[in-house]
């Protein structure tokens, strides 16, 4: 590995560097000792090696989509995936192989041509790798599961510095963990070998927009609706600031907006999958309707990039619940209402990993209740970050009592130090820990940022 790829503390490009490595604008005041950009699975290999040999603890990036910076600390070395970005695609298998650097929007270009697809992010410029590891809540998750079950098998190094691969019968404890462990993995990940689904024929999306005063009626329709929904349909509500399009008022009002989008093999199938959304007894409340709209994923990928827009400050939480939508975001409107920006808000998606709990087998990830909400916390001046992060936690210490967990790769783990156990089962938790201390006895590997 030559000395051009290792940027140290104190190096003129350090602090450009450092920068990159957190895509959120709200950049964490933590300092590695060196930052090695990975080109090949040789220098991870040898990153590992150089990490031993001076007794530093090793954290990894990939796209730097993580809210806190997890990957970022004080000390030691932080190897960047990103340039790993190579994905093989066999179309006849069905499969591919994909290396950590590889984005959603990037991975879902290269499968397109084959008619194929994936459960990508829903944001576009978020890598394989995190997103994976985390266990993956994306496009059409409902149907197909969360992104890590797509995964057949992963090649990675180990503390040891051995490269290994792992399956559900090659190092199957190693891929168990690899499959929902998220920042707390204790080892680097270099390529996942994944199956693929067919790509839809036809999307289509109906959306409606209603005043937030009309949570409560909106909540109660839309939860009875998304019941008699197909699982190809991804469903959810948005509490936030009216889109301009929604609203000529001077200062635009907040609304609740319930969005579906159905994947499918045809068009007349999406338009049955959506037909619990085409009349709703709401409608003349509603400030906007938009019903079987066609689009694509490019269009969806842009949408959601309005939605957490570059060059912006963000914190973010999450929360499973046994309890409904309906008592959650009653909870959480007003706060919705008096957030100190208008982009912040409170994403509620139905079943972000799947009804069907099968799909989430033999992994460390799991989804720990009925219901999700994630409250985002969206600004752009400095000065405003305490304002900001202290609506976030007022925010979620009003739902929080009805909580039944966290979801790892977007909970805010610096807010308390239980956040990433209760992110996992009891026994996934107890099972992470032995197994760390299997694979990585010596600690080469941090942990969760806040335990």
């Amino acid at each position: 590995m030559t000395q051009a790829k290792i940027v140290r503390r104190g190096d003129s490009a350090y602090e450009a560097v450092l920068s990159e490595m957190v895509w959120n604008d709200l950049k964490p005041q933590r300092f590695p000792e060196m930052i090695v950009r990975a080109e090949s699975e040789q220098d991870v290999q040898e990153a590992l090696r150089l990490a031993r040999s001076r007794g530093l603890r090793i954290a990894v990036r990939a796209g730097g989509h993580s809210w806190i910076g997890s990957p970022v600390r004080d000390g030691g070395m932080l190897i960047d995936l990103s340039g790993l970005r190579q994905c093989v695609v066999d179309p006849e298998a069905r499969t591919a192989a994909v290396q950590p650097g590889v984005t959603g929007s990037s991975l879902a270009a290269q499968l397109a041509p084959y008619g194929l697809a994936f459960p990508a992010g829903h944001c576009g410029s978020v890598a394989v790798s995190g997103y994976l590891l985390s266990g993956g809540l994306g496009w059409n998750s409902s149907a197909w599961g969360p992104g890590c079950a797509s995964v057949r098998a992963i090649e990675a190094v180990t503390a040891d510095g051995h490269g290994v691969r792992c399956s559900e019968h090659e190092n199957p404890d190693l891929f168990w963990a690899a499959r929902g462990a998220g920042p707390g993995f204790f080892a680097v990940v270099t390529r996942f070998h994944l199956r693929l689904w067919d790509l839809p024929a036809a999307i289509l999306e109906t959306t409606y927009t209603f005043p937030l005063a009309e949570l409560g009626a909106v909540a109660a329709w839309a939860t009875e609706a998304a019941d008699r929904l197909p699982p190809t349909v991804e469903s959810s509500f948005l509490l936030g600031t009216a889109d301009p399009s929604d609203s000529a008022a001077p200062y635009r009002p907040k609304v609740v907006k319930v969005t579906a989008t159905a994947f499918a093999a045809s068009r007349d199938e999406a338009v049955r999958s959506l037909e619990p959304l085409r009349t709703c007894p709401l409608a003349d409340r509603a400030l906007s309707r938009q019903v079987d709209k066609p689009t694509t994923y490019e269009s969806l990928y842009a949408t959601s990039g309005t939605l957490w827009p570059e060059g912006h400050r963000c914190a973010v939480d999450t929360l499973w619940s046994d309890d409904t939508f309906e008592t959650l975001l009653r909870r959480l409107a007003p706060f919705v209402a008096e957030a100190p920006s208008e982009r912040s808000v409170v994403l509620a998606p139905f079943w972000p990993a799947s009804r069907d709990r099968g799909l989430s087998r033999n992994m460390a990830f799991s989804a720990l209740g009925d219901t999700y909400v994630a409250p985002f916390a969206i600004w752009s001046d400095p000065e405003d970050d305490d304002l900001n992060i202290r609506w976030l936690r007022d925010t979620m210490g009003a739902v929080e009592p009805l909580g039944t967990g966290h979801y790892v790769a977007e909970a805010d783990l610096t807010a308390a130090p239980s956040r990433a156990e209760r992110s996992y089962t009891p026994e996934a938790w107890q099972r992470l820990q032995a197994l760390r201390a299997r694979y990585d006895p010596e600690g080469l590997f941090h942990t969760y940022l806040t335990t």
